[in-house]
């Protein structure tokens, strides 16, 4: 990757960019967003992720671009870098500002629509409001993971997320309640067995003194998804590579192996399109 260029402040002489500065000094991370409420996309030396990022821009990094890119990962309080060289073309073109909820310690339930609006002044606590075009959102005190559709027009908007600033709102914020973090909480979905993921069929020399060690590489590589917090992706991706490193050349990977792996990952949200791309690229990644 290119070495990042120096940073240097430019002028505050953006409506945009003065809001953002003024939400930085209260330690809520910001970023701008262009027309269409999307993010600033990826500059030439992260294009095509290079840098390590990941496509879908649920993860970022590990990336030294001073670029606003990764979406949400980019968001910052800095007043140095808000107000750089590199952040100056965005702001000129922006259409909104943007935060990370879950980096400033809070939760933003967005409603989308009345029926939902009415949903949540019958089920939630009362907390701060702000309203949006469609609905309202409802801010909490306190992180969580963020999640889509988790009931009809309800998104949850936290870590790893971002929302757009559409003023400070009305009422008092209140601490993040368990009826909220239950709106994450679902059913496991039934894992779908693998079919059309490839298993090596052998003509590699196996390692495998007992079945126990096999086991021990299967269990650790579960262990090690089920524990992630973090970097769900590439943690799975880890995984993956690990154990067919260690055991994707003999031929003694079964579709029980692949299945125990994947069920783990889909039990952290991964959906079974991301396990079979993530198991197909580590198995290029080793040339298998």
């Amino acid at each position: 990757m290119t070495q990042p260029a120096p940073i240097r402040r430019v002028r505050a002489d953006s409506p945009l960019l003065n809001t953002a500065l003024n939400l930085a000094s209260a330690d809520v991370p910001v970023l701008p967003l262009r027309a269409g409420k999307l993010p600033v996309g990826n500059c030439r030396s992260c294009a095509a992720v290079a840098c390590g990022g990941r496509p879908n821009m649920r993860e970022a990094g590990p990336c030294q671009c001073p670029a606003p890119c990764h979406a949400w990962a980019a968001a910052t309080t800095d007043p140095a870098v808000l107000t750089s060289r590199p952040w100056a073309r965005a702001w000129r073109q922006a259409g909104a500002v943007a935060y990370h909820p879950g980096g400033a310690g809070l939760t933003v339930v967005d409603l989308d629509n009345a029926a939902a609006v009415a949903w949540a002044r019958d089920t939630l606590p009362a907390t701060r409001t702000v309203p949006t075009t469609r609905g309202e959102h409802w801010i909490y005190q306190g992180a969580m993971p963020s999640a889509n559709d988790v009931r009809p027009g309800v998104d949850v908007k936290s870590s790893m997320s971002y929302a757009r600033w559409l003023g400070p709102g009305s009422g008092t914020v209140t601490a993040l309640p368990d009826v909220v973090r239950a709106l994450i909480v679902k059913k496991p979905a039934p894992v779908r067995p693998v079919r059309a993921v490839a298993v090596p069929t052998g003509g590699g020399r196996c390692p495998h003194r007992t079945p126990v060690y096999l086991e021990r590489g299967i269990a650790m590589a579960v262990q090690r998804i089920t524990a992630a917090t973090t970097a769900v992706h590439a943690t799975v991706f880890g995984a993956f590579l690990a154990v067919l490193s260690t055991h994707g050349r003999c031929g003694c990977l079964t579709d029980d192996h692949t299945n125990r792996l994947f069920a783990a990952a889909q039990a952290k949200g991964e959906s079974p399109r991301h396990c079979a791309d993530a198991w197909t690229n580590a198995r290029t990644r080793l040339g298998l």
